[in-house]
Order: structure tokens, then C-alpha cells, then sequence
């Protein structure tokens, strides 16, 4: 991928001519450095000279738009008192250049307008009110604020006692009073010009139940690597670059889930510790893209990105960002004054109702934006819609999404953001997928989104997990999730792809480390292992981490290509972590979020085993793609039609239907699933009815080989299958490597794709599955 090289440095003002037009290319302008008298201090400015100097402007849009010929500035503060404009010079200033009240308030906006100002300047606030934080107020004007609307990052912050509205240290803590200027070491945001040729890039519009997701991070999918150019490895232009979009291609994937873009904070405690923020939920900056992720610097991030998604589109795949909105980057009332408590704490913040000066903290992150404040909901919907019509991204997993419905405290789905989201013609078109839970009370809401919502399913996860471990009893809730979990997601108002699938996330145990840890081995993240979700439903196969044991190295392969294929073949949205199809391995650490090194970046070097897991990944991708059995619209019903089609059949290993018995049996460990090509519900897109081959899974989370009596043409009830005892034909197995000192494969082992079943049964292996079909 061609990456356009942009200049690092802070543009200077402009004379006053220009076209007022946002067409394309880059910024344009001459330089020059204003003229003041030696001796004179920014403050010493006359009231009339300001007021040259600035104009009124609009209270809309929020935030720095460059008109061609000046900077509109804009910014939200209900309870400030005086509002200041800071100008640097550059991103190494220690001082601003130029100091400028904004002279008009409309409402709670605050407004400006500075013609002669070009792309690239590098600006801040200092906002002046009440610094009382018993009432929830913490203005102090000796801190330069960030613009939580800015689209680019002037300059990263550089860690400093400064940066805190309290004196570090002060015996009162956050009640104490810090005079410090935080200047040389605030973040600022830095004014951009949004030109951008787009050519005939459009949005790939991929239907949901033909989508499966790729959850994947900017930095670590590239950063290793070998044939990525060195300077774009671990960058957006990486991500783009030629072998990972092949690599993505081949793997047949249609969605890139980015692990949060949004400019971020690294934590001091963990900067300090030579670790960092690596995943990103830390939001600074709302508009703006992580510049540590942009070959071409600070300066380039935007253009960077937009590339990037312009390259992504042009391969076939949607680019979907994770996003968050229920937290900012300052932690708690101890945290940092970056941006929101600066400018305006008791309106951007909930707070503990009765006790203004702690936050409340629903997100476990320290504080919890007030989505009951207007301003706040318009800077997330003003965001959204900014990534959707100006960066051209297709959708958003919303992370900690239940904390986006506490308007006031409780939870409540039919809150104004849902309802926003709804009626807006831009965002309501584009793919929303919801974490859907919180920390706070009431947070677990799996299954009760709003209809236009896809939801991560956790309880898939976990199931799946479980069964595949060996847990007994969990035949008849493996089913209902393997279906597409229609006790949480309930027709006729949600279809099946209001679930998305997943065994592995960033959150957790990689596949490979879910079948090779008991426990999790988080000690690197400097926070004695206490950090990191429990429980995991892992089994280490016998021995804890690396091994070079042949049984304990097969039954780890068994059990990830039985749950890669359960994922893959599921009703509803399957969303695979990135590197999984790799085996990769994060040493046991199911919380690495500050481990920006090996550990989380994919390793390309593939032996034999992780090749052949890669081909079989590909041919369950593949398989899935090729079947629409496996991507309905509409759930199963397990009910004969008019015309004599039945979809679902549940099958007992010798051959009849399961009965309650067979449900409710603790020693049950095996099962197939029978899904019928002639019972597909709806149309296809042209409005065609939609067929396919008879399918049938077969489940084996036992210990023991299972022969499978295959079923009868009498039981199939399938319309239009013309279906033999001996007309079956096997599809897949496990397609294990063969590795010296493996136990002797039998059963299906010995089968190749397309081979009939001669003799109606088939054998699967302990903790294996198998697939056949009868062709239409």
C-alpha cells in the first residue's frame, strides 16, 4: 500500500485568501511567525486587540473546522465562567503562543472564530470556573485541556505531576489545589484538513449472515510480520500493506474488528512500569486516530487511516471499530486533568449521587460518562457519524455498551441514545454490535438490545467452552446456542444475527492457550495475578504450557478444531480472534492490555502443526461460506412446514432422535445436529427461495470413540433430498497432522472429502466432530 509521507511539524497561520472549499489533496499555506513587541507577555494583550484578533464565530459545529481561510473554534463547558484559546507554535513548545478568549458563550458553547489559521496547528484550552470538587467542580486554568472533539493529535502528553488539578503528594488529595502550568506536557489537539480522495471507494455492504468477523489489532497483526516492510509494521499502512490483506483474503473473512483507533492515554502507573496501554480503552480523543499507530507521524494519521480503510474496502472486507464511549482516559478523582474534568467534570461525568465529588464507576475504569447529559450523547453520535461519513468505516462493537442505557443510574434499553441511534439515517444503516454488559448492578444484558442490535454472546462462549472441556450435562444448552440462542434473542423482532458468536476475544485465553492452561499467568502486568477474567473453562490437556508431548499435542488439536468448527458451522455471526488461525499463544496471560511486545503480536513462523490448523481454519471458513444451511436468516423452528420440510433434526448417536431423556442424560456427550437444505426460511437477496445440502454435524465431547448410526431416509423429512442410506457423503474431520508419535487415527481419520458412507455409520474420535451432507 502507497503511503503519502506528510510533515510532522505544526502548520503556522496563513495569509487570508482561500478557496472556503473542501475538495482534495493536502493542506496548503505559506508560513509566518506573528509579530509582537519584545517584553510584551501574551496576557499583556490588549481587550482590543484580542478582539481583532478573534472573531465571535458559531456555537456549531463543536470543535476546530478549517473553512480555508481561518479555524472555527468551538467547545462545551455548562458551568465555566471564562474559556481560553491556546495557540502553540509547535508540538515542542513548552508555552502557547498566543493565548485567545474565546469572546462569546451561546447557551453552554463556547465560540471563536481565528482566520489566518491553517491545518496542522497545534491548540488547547484553559478553561476558568469553580474549583470545588465537594460539588463535583474541578476548573483550574493552569491546565491546558485536550478538545475531546479534535481530529488529530498535535502532540501526545508527556507524563508530568503537572497534568494533575491537584497537588500531588497534598495531604487533602483531589481537594488540594495544583498551580502548576501544565503546557510543555498536556496532549493538544491539532486542526486538520479533511480533504481526501476517495475515488470509488464504497462501503462493501455485506449482509449479516454472510459476515464473519475478524477481531484483530492495528499494531500486532503486522508488527511481525517478515513480509511487511519494516517502517509499516505494526501500522495502519501495515494492516493495508499486500501480505496481510492476502493473508486475510485466503483466510476468507469478510469483517476487520479493530481493537480501538481512538487516540488513547497510556496509565501512568503502567508507563512508569515500561509497560503501556495496548489495547486502547483509555479514549482521549473521540475524532481523532491513534497516531502511535501511523507510519507517517503525527501529522499523517488521519490521511493514514483513511488509506487504510480505502485499501480494506477495495479487498472486499468492512471495517468495523471497537469504540469507547462509556469511559474517558482520566480514571477516577485522582486521575489526571486532561480533558473533560478540566472543562466541565460535573457535566461530562456521572457522579455518586449525593456525594458530587467521586465519580461513579460502572465500567471498572474509575469514571463513566454521563450519557443523561445532552452534549454527551451529541459528542458520541457526533463522533459515530463522523467515522461513518467522513472515515468511512462500516460499523462499531460497542464496548461496555449496557453503560451507554444508564441515562440516569439504572438501565434502561429504551434510553435516548437507542433511541437516537434508531432514527439516525446515517448511524441505523451501519453494523452495531454490543459488549452487552457492564460492571455496575443490572449490567449482565445479553439477549435485551434493541432490535437493530448484534450482541458479543457470552454465554456462547462459555458453553462452548465448557462442552468441549468434557462438563456433563450441557448437551441441551450447547444445542440452543450452537442454534443461534433464540431464548435471548426472540423472534419475530430479532434474527440470528443478533448473536455473535465467538469462543476466544482479546479478553481472555487465545484458543491455543484455552487448551493449553489450567490457570492464567498474568504476573507480567505488574499486578500479582490478580488481574484477568475468572473463571476461564480452559483444560491444559495434561500438562501446564508448552509440552512437546505427542498425546497431550493431539488432544490440544482436537479440541481446537472442534471448537473452531463449532463457532464456524453455528447459526448466528461468527467472529474469530485474529491469531487464533496462527495457534498463537500469549503464554497463559488472559489480560495482556499492557503488553505491547511479542507476546501480543502475531508470530508468522508456522510449523507443520499450526500450518495444518491455518488449512483446516480455511476450510471451515470456507465450508461455512459455501452453505447456507450454516448462515440462516431466521431461527430454526424444529417443526415440519406445508410442503414437508423440516429444518433441524437432532440427532443420538444411534441414529433416532434425541428425546427429553436424551436432554436431560449427565453422561451425554455426544450428538449431531441434522440441518435440512429443503427447510430454509426466506429469500435470498433476488428473492429466490434459498436451498442447499442436507448438512449433518456430529458431536463428540467424549473421552471415547462414538459410532454414529447416520439417519435413515425415513427420519430425514427433508423436501427435495433424495436421500440413500449410502448417500452420504463425508465433508470433514479433524484433518490432523500427521506427527511422529501420534496416536493411530481411526474412524473418520481414514476418510477423504467427498467419500460416501457405504455402510451407514461413521466413527468420531473423542472430542472430535464430523461433517457430511447429501447433495441436492
Amino acid at each position: 500500500m502507497f503511503v503519502e509521507k506528510v510533515s510532522v511539524r505544526c502548520f503556522k497561520r496563513v495569509s487570508g485568501t482561500g478557496t472556503g472549499f473542501r475538495g482534495f489533496g493536502m493542506p496548503f499555506g505559506r508560513s509566518f511567525t506573528m509579530s509582537m513587541s519584545k517584553g510584551t507577555s501574551k496576557s499583556e494583550r490588549s481587550h482590543s486587540e484580542n478582539q481583532a484578533r478573534i472573531w465571535p464565530g458559531q456555537p456549531n459545529p463543536p470543535g476546530a473546522h478549517w473553512d480555508g481561510e481561518g479555524v472555527h473554534f468551538s467547545m462545551f463547558s455548562r458551568h465555566a465562567e471564562h474559556v481560553e484559546l491556546v495557540l502553540f507554535e509547535d508540538a515542542q513548545a513548552d508555552a502557547p503562543s498566543e493565548t485567545l478568549a474565546l469572546p462569546e458563550r451561546t447557551g453552554p458553547m463556547w465560540h471563536g472564530y481565528v482566520p489566518g489559521l491553517a491545518p496542522g496547528q497545534c491548540y488547547g484550552y484553559r478553561v476558568h470556573g469553580p474549583y470545588d470538587p465537594e460539588h463535583g467542580h474541578r476548573f483550574n486554568p493552569n491546565k491546558v485541556l485536550f478538545d475531546p472533539y479534535a481530529k488529530a493529535i498535535g502532540r501526545p502528553l508527556s507524563w508530568h505531576d503537572s497534568l494533575f488539578g491537584y497537588a500531588i503528594g497534598a495531604h487533602e488529595e483531589d481537594l488540594s489545589f495544583s498551580d502548576i502550568d501544565s503546557a510543555p506536557y498536556a496532549p493538544l489537539g491539532a486542526v486538520v484538513d479533511e480533504r481526501f480522495d476517495w475515488g470509488d471507494d464504497h462501503p462493501p455492504d455485506i449482509p449479516w449472515e454472510d459476515t464473519i468477523l475478524y477481531e484483530t489489532h492495528v499494531k500486532g497483526i503486522s508488527k511481525r510480520h517478515p513480509d511487511v516492510p519494516p517502517e509499516l509494521r505494526g501500522t495502519y499502512a501495515g494492516l493495508a500493506s499486500e501480505p496481510v490483506l492476502d493473508h486475510l483474503r485466503s483466510l476468507g473473512v469478510t469483517a476487520i474488528e479493530l481493537q480501538p483507533v481512538h487516540a488513547h492515554v497510556h496509565d501512568r502507573r503502567l508507563f512508569e512500569a515500561g509497560l503501556g496501554q495496548y489495547w486502547g480503552y483509555n479514549t482521549l480523543g473521540w475524532f481523532a486516530p491513534e497516531p502511535g499507530y501511523a507510519a507517517t507521524g503525527l501529522a499523517g494519521a488521519v490521511h493514514e487511516f483513511k488509506q487504510m480503510v480505502r485499501a480494506l474496502h477495495a479487498a472486499g472486507f468492512e471495517v468495523i471499530l471497537d469504540v469507547v464511549y462509556n469511559h474517558s482516559g482520566e480514571g477516577n478523582r485522582l486521575g489526571p486533568t486532561l480533558s473533560m474534568r478540566g472543562l466541565d467534570n460535573l457535566s461530562y461525568y456521572k457522579n455518586n449521587p449525593g456525594q458530587p465529588r467521586f465519580l461513579a464507576d460502572y465500567t471498572g475504569t474509575g469514571n463513566t460518562l454521563d450519557v443523561g447529559c445532552p452534549q454527551v450523547l451529541r459528542l458520541i453520535v457526533d463522533s459515530l457519524r463522523y467515522w461513518v461519513q467522513d472515515m468511512h468505516v462500516d460499523g462499531f462493537r460497542f464496548d461496555l455498551a449496557t453503560t451507554l442505557a444508564r441515562q440516569h443510574y439504572d438501565v434502561d434499553m429504551a434510553s435516548t441514545f437507542f433511541t437516537l441511534v434508531e432514527q439516525d439515517p446515517v448511524l441505523s444503516r451501519v453494523k452495531l454490535i454490543a459488549e452487552a454488559w457492564d460492571v455496575g448492578p443490572g449490567g449482565y444484558r445479553v439477549g435485551d438490545f434493541p432490535w437493530l442490535w448484534s450482541e458479543w454472546n457470552g454465554r456462547f462462549r462459555d458453553v462452548v467452552r465448557q462442552f468441549w472441556r468434557g462438563d456433563g450435562g450441557l448437551q441441551g444448552v450447547f444445542a440452543t446456542r450452537y442454534a443461534g440462542s433464540n431464548d435471548l434473542y426472540r423472534a419475530p423482532e430479532r434474527r440470528l444475527s443478533a448473536s455473535v458468536n465467538f469462543v476466544t476475544a482479546h479478553d481472555g485465553f487465545t484458543l491455543e492457550d484455552l487448551v493449553s492452561y489450567d490457570h492464567k499467568h498474568n504476573d507480567a502486568n505488574g499486578e500479582d495475578n490478580h488481574d484477568g477474567h475468572e473463571p476461564n473453562y480452559s483444560d491444559n490437556c495434561g500438562e501446564e504450557g508448552p509440552t512437546d508431548r505427542p498425546e497431550v499435542l493431539n488432544m490440544r488439536e482436537r479440541r481446537k478444531r472442534s471448537m473452531m468448527t463449532t463457532l464456524l458451522l453455528s447459526q448466528g455471526v461468527p467472529m474469530l480472534l485474529g491469531g487464533d488461525e496462527l495457534s498463537n499463544t500469549q503464554e497463559g496471560n488472559n489480560n495482556p492490555y499492557c503488553q505491547d511486545n511479542e507476546l501480543t503480536w502475531y508470530d508468522w513462523e508456522l510449523d507443520d502443526r499450526k500450518r495444518a490448523f491455518l488449512a483446516f481454519t480455511k476450510k471451515m471458513v470456507a465450508l461455512r461460506k459455501a452453505h447456507p444451511s450454516f448462515r440462516r436468516r431466521f431461527f430454526l423452528r424444529g417443526e415440519t412446514d406445508a410442503e414437508g420440510a423440516r429444518d433441524v433434526f437432532w440427532q443420538h448417536s444411534d441414529g433416532r432422535e434425541m428425546d427429553h431423556g436424551d436432554w436431560a442424560n449427565h453422561e451425554l456427550r455426544s450428538f449431531g445436529v441434522l440441518l435440512c437444505g429443503g427447510g430454509l426460511h426466506g429469500l435470498d437477496a433476488e428473492g429466490r427461495k434459498r436451498e442447499d445440502d442436507t448438512m449433518l454435524v456430529l458431536f463428540n465431547a467424549g473421552e471415547h470413540d462414538v459410532s454414529f448410526v447416520l439417519p435413515a431416509p425415513e427420519t430425514l423429512l427433508c423436501t427435495g433430498t433424495e436421500a440413500a442410506q449410502g448417500s452420504w457423503e463425508f465433508v470433514s474431520g479433524m484433518d490432523m497432522p500427521a506427527t511422529a508419535g501420534d496416536p493411530p487415527v481411526s474412524g473418520e481419520g481414514s476418510l477423504q472429502e467427498g467419500d460416501r458412507i457405504a455402510d451407514g455409520r461413521i466413527t468420531v474420535e473423542a472430542f472430535s466432530t464430523a461433517v457430511l451432507r447429501v447433495p441436492r
